[in-house]
């Protein structure tokens, strides 16, 4: 039956042939091609995938090609005639026979260099071996006699030159030569990526372990290969290594970005949806089980995207293509190519003692073409030698029984023939399933190997003979590691071991020489520790190692060189943001190392501080606090003195206290923080640096915003000279100046501050870096603030907050912050709708974060009154004032500034109620505290100076009303500028107000 059919070219110099295109489909693309070649130059073609049923004489399968008019070109290699299969006398028989009567008939090419069948001689067969896409064309059309036009037409949709590889092409796996069959699975995947609609062309291929799905994934990107542009293969067994390898795109697409995991992602999946340099992509996620986080990581846009996986709950997210087992003539045919000693009927027995699931029949494959041995005597060894004592595998969900039996032939086959091969592989098992860095071994060849396995490092070619062996009997993959153009030395291999096929062979190797594999691989790891996790180019070293810190049993090691190694790891998640995973791995670090280590030793208190800066930058602050409340109880219990240790966690305390809303408790304590590390340490160092910091954040928390921006300023300088302009630390205490100018009211300043800071942080950091961000954020702000008349600030505030969501999620409380800011922005503008919407998710979001009572909760309040207070809803609104200002009243005192800017929304909700009296009293109080707590001409105090002339204005007490309001009008003008817009408010006696910006430090 025809694949496809194209329509007849028209206009042609000379009458159009037709030409049947007879191919396996192993090389679609190359049929694509050849049939394109025609019509371009004027003849019709019809594609037909063959593969001859083997009950069916092949002179019938063949004679059934001439029903079709015209030559028919075979597309030959020398796979091609194991179609079937059928034994090479057969092919040779039919060849000599049924073709050299129909030659006429008949034409081929060839796309192979190695020898075909003697008798193919008879096709005369065109090579387009290695040739380019000219030459091709031109013998081609030679071979079949056809004349080509001097204008060949144009068409749409050209495919490429199967020689020609994608622009990109990302690490998929070698194309495995004895594919077989699932030929109409892989068509309907085909046609259900090209039907979907723009933007969500995925397909999720399920099924359970060993089914095939990362094979078909794999023969799919080859196959389709000329409908892409880029292809890009990522690993999805482990969450970070998966962020890893998508992040490394957007080096490959030469995007101008930093190194942080997330930027690179984010930046990558714009790229993608907007096509940009490649419309056409594939990406393929292999072993992606875990759907948590997708709507960070799943592209979209004009590409595809291809997922393997074993979760069914695909299907909310992706169509879903599921996985059976092999058809039965596709499992007796892959049994035939493999092992060409047996019958079809031993193929068929073998098929069903293995349930026609991919994976051990591949092994079964193996061993029998591997060792020759007749199918009747290993079918009887599989059936008598069941080993009641293996329990099926969990991932096994109908893995058959008789697989374990046939691992445990193998494997004793292997421990009398090949024993390296069993040491190579034990060692295997003491990496994680998937990809395995065994390069590692010749990367490290001083490492202290164990005595048992320094032949690994210095004996090559037994080494090479044990690999190849166990790639042969198809255990192991190959695959390569390194810069996709450069050419991979052994340091760089890596194999690849099926996750089933791990679980297998652990079980029937047992323990006997685990513990000597894992001490092994342990060293290996700490010897490939880059020592740097703060030096982004090393992250892609730590995503690599990260997966197999367990299975090597490194979490529970005493040696303090992998313990290093350990908490380099934990290091790298909290510097590249990989906060879940990276909380994940330090639960599992404190359950072993609390079995043999002291709370209070020095691994474990670094433990604790990598653990609480996760918790930190996750928003989990309550977690945080007590985690360190613990520690520094232990502290201070133990017999000897640990100063450092002790300041360390009374700084992690204080920032847990200020997040939850202690801001007094948190600065006595960093007060403490920042004199003991200027005694034990000195004023210039590192943590002093960031003790002083973090004490300028709790005095602006505390509303002390002048002496915020002294110590910032302090420290800004010292860490210019310490660390230099560009260190991470010093870009942030450029932003926290900035921050503590715009609290002060000095917008300007503040603007022409931020806007060097951002450029620095971009060159340094790049765009999408978390601190960038933030930055990026405080320069919105700064704008919006200084008053001018950008018309990107609205924009930029959307780009903004849309980057933020992909980083964090919308529940983070950064995200929560910008949410605040720019419904506060969008209210002012007009937008009540989105502000409302916005701001209702951000107070909801700190309510469950923070809980009712947080000083941030309850500011908040006062954000949705100006709301309903722009909507009319006037009585509502000044409810919220009212309980805004006794929420914070109660928590912060009568003088903080977020009492004062409450308090100034509740004077003009009493003055709309009609309350006029309450309104005039209220403001009289406000104007006098905020003179007090920050001066006569901060911006607050001139909008509270403003609101007091309007309430006594109301009152009719003009005289008072008038001379406030013209001293107002001129210390606004001298300090703002007249054309800021509270300026221009406050003369058109637009009542003034004061919008919460949420702020956790």
């Amino acid at each position: 039956m025809a694949e496809q059919r194209r329509p007849g070219a028209s206009g042609a110099a000379a009458a159009p042939e037709h030409v049947l295109v007879v191919f396996p489909g192993y090389y679609r693309s190359w049929a694509a091609w050849i049939a394109q070649c025609l019509e371009r130059h004027g003849h019709r073609t019809t594609l037909q995938r063959w593969d001859p049923p083997r009950e069916v004489p092949l002179e019938d399968s063949l004679g059934d090609l001439l029903l079709a008019r015209g030559k028919v070109l075979l597309v030959l290699n020398d796979w091609f005639f194991e179609l079937g299969p059928r034994p090479p006398g057969e092919w040779n028989d039919a060849l000599r026979g049924f073709v050299a009567a129909h030659a006429d008939r008949f034409a081929a090419v060839n796309l192979t260099n190695r020898p075909l069948l003697p008798a193919t001689a008879v096709l005369e067969p065109a090579s387009l071996w290695s040739l380019s896409e000219a030459a091709a064309e031109e013998r081609l059309l030679r071979r079949l006699g056809l004349e080509p036009l001097a204008r060949p037409r144009a068409l749409p949709g050209r495919i490429r030159y199967p020689d020609d590889r994608c622009e990109i092409w990302g690490e998929v796996p070698r194309r495995n030569p004895r594919f077989t069959g699932r030929d109409d699975l892989l068509g309907e995947l085909h046609q259900r990526l090209a039907d979907a609609e723009r933007g969500a062309a995925a397909c999720t291929l399920v099924g359970m372990s060993g089914i095939g799905k990362t094979q078909l994934a794999a023969e799919y990107a080859h196959r389709f290969s000329t409908d892409y542009d880029l292809v890009w293969w990522v690993n999805s067994d482990d969450r970070t290594l998966q962020r890893d390898r998508l992040g490394e795109l957007a080096v490959e697409l030469g995007l101008p970005i930093g190194s942080e995991p997330g930027e690179r992602i984010r930046a990558v999946r714009n790229a993608l949806r907007r096509g940009e340099p490649y419309a056409n992509w594939l990406l393929v996620f292999d072993g992606w089980d875990d759907t948590d986080g997708i709507a960070s990581l799943l592209p979209q846009g004009t590409g595809h995207v291809l997922i393997t996986s074993r979760n069914r709950g695909w299907s909310e997210h992706t169509e879903v293509l599921e996985i059976p087992a092999f058809l039965r003539p596709e499992s007796t045919a892959y049994l035939m190519r493999r092992a060409p000693h047996i019958t079809s009927r031993e193929a068929d027995e073998v098929a069903a003692e293995f349930g026609d699931v991919p994976l051990p029949l591949v092994q079964a494959a193996s061993w029998l073409g591997e060792s020759g041995m007749e199918a009747a005597e290993y079918l009887r060894m599989v059936r008598e030698r069941r080993l009641s004592t293996v329990d099926e595998p969990a991932t096994g969900d109908g893995f058959p029984q008789s697989s374990l039996t046939s691992w445990a032939i193998l494997l004793n086959r292997l421990r009398r023939s090949q024993p390296q091969a069993i040491e190579v592989l034990g060692l295997c098992t003491a990496f994680a399933p998937g990809r395995i860095p065994l390069g590692l071994i010749r990367a490290y060849p001083r490492a202290e190997l164990p005595a048992e396995l320094r032949w690994m490092a210095t004996d090559l070619p037994a080494w090479t003979r044990a690999l190849d062996t166990l790639v042969n009997y198809s255990v192991l993959t190959r695959e390569t590691r390194g810069p996709l153009t450069a050419e991979a030395g052994p340091h760089q291999e890596s194999v690849h071991m099926h996750r089933l096929v791990h679980d297998i062979v652990s079980k029937l190797t047992g323990d006997n020489d685990g513990d000597l594999h894992r001490r092994a691989v342990r060293t290996l790891l700490a010897e490939a520790d880059p020592g740097n996790p703060a030096d982004s180019r090393n992250w892609p070293r730590y995503a690599e190692l990260l997966p197999h810190l367990q299975p090597s049993g490194a979490l529970a090691s005493g040696q303090p060189r992998v313990q290093e190694l350990v908490l380099n790891c934990l290091r790298y998640c909290t510097r590249s943001g990989e906060y879940v995973g990276g909380l994940e791995l330090a639960r599992q670090v404190r359950e072993h190392w609390s079995r043999f280590m002291d709370p209070i030793d020095q691994p474990m208190l670094d433990l604790a501080t990598q653990e609480g800066n996760m918790l930190r930058n996750s928003g989990r602050f309550r977690e945080l606090y007590e985690l360190h409340r613990g520690v520094l109880a232990q502290l201070r219990a133990a017999p000897r003195r640990n100063e450092i240790g002790e300041l360390v966690s009374k700084s992690a305390l204080a920032s847990g206290l200020r997040a939850l809303g202690r801001y007094q408790d948190a600065y006595d304590l960093q007060c403490e923080v920042l004199a003991g590390n200027e005694r034990l340490l000195g004023p210039d160092e590192p943590p002093t640096l960031v003790a002083r910091h973090n004490l300028g954040v709790t005095l602006r928390m505390l509303g002390r915003y002048a002496e915020a921006l002294d110590l910032d300023l302090e420290t800004l300088a010292r860490g210019e000279t310490v660390l230099r302009a560009r260190h991470i630390n010093t870009l942030h205490s450029g932003n926290a100046v900035t921050h503590s100018l715009r609290l002060l009211g000095r917008y300007r300043e503040a603007l022409a501050r931020q806007e060097p800071v951002v450029r620095l942080h971009v060159q340094v950091l790049g765009p999408q870096h978390p601190q960038t961000l933030e930055a990026r954020a405080q320069l919105a702000m700064c704008r919006r603030r200084e008053g001018g008349h950008a018309p990107d600030v609205g924009p930029t505030m959307a780009g903004l907050l849309d980057q933020l969501i992909q980083l964090n999620g919308r529940e983070h409380y950064r995200t929560l912050a910008f949410l605040t800011n720019y419904g506060n922005y969008l209210r002012e503008h007009g937008d009540l709708s989105q502000a409302r919407d916005l701001i209702d998710e951000a107070e909801a979001g700190y309510r469950s974060l923070l809980g009712p009572a947080h000083p941030v909760a309850t500011g908040m309040l006062t954000n949705t009154g100006l709301v309903m207070q722009a909507a009319g809803e006037r009585a509502e609104a000044l409810s919220m004032f009212e309980s805004a200002l006794a929420g914070l009243s109660a928590t912060l005192g009568p003088d903080h500034p977020w009492v004062l800017g409450c308090a100034l929304n509740a004077a003009g909700g009493r003055n709309f109620c009609g309350r006029i009296g309450d309104a005039a009293e209220l403001s009289r109080d406000t104007l006098r505290r905020s003179r007090h707590a920050l001066g006569d001409e901060h911006p607050l105090t001139l909008s509270c100076q403003v609101a007091l002339a309007a309430d006594l204005r109301a009152a009719n007490e003009q005289e008072e009303a008038g001379k406030l309001e013209e001293d107002a009008l001129l210390s606004l003008t001298r300090t703002l500028g007249a054309q800021h817009p509270h300026t221009l408010s406050a003369r058109q006696r637009i009542r003034p107000y004061w919008d919460f910006e949420a702020y956790l430090g």
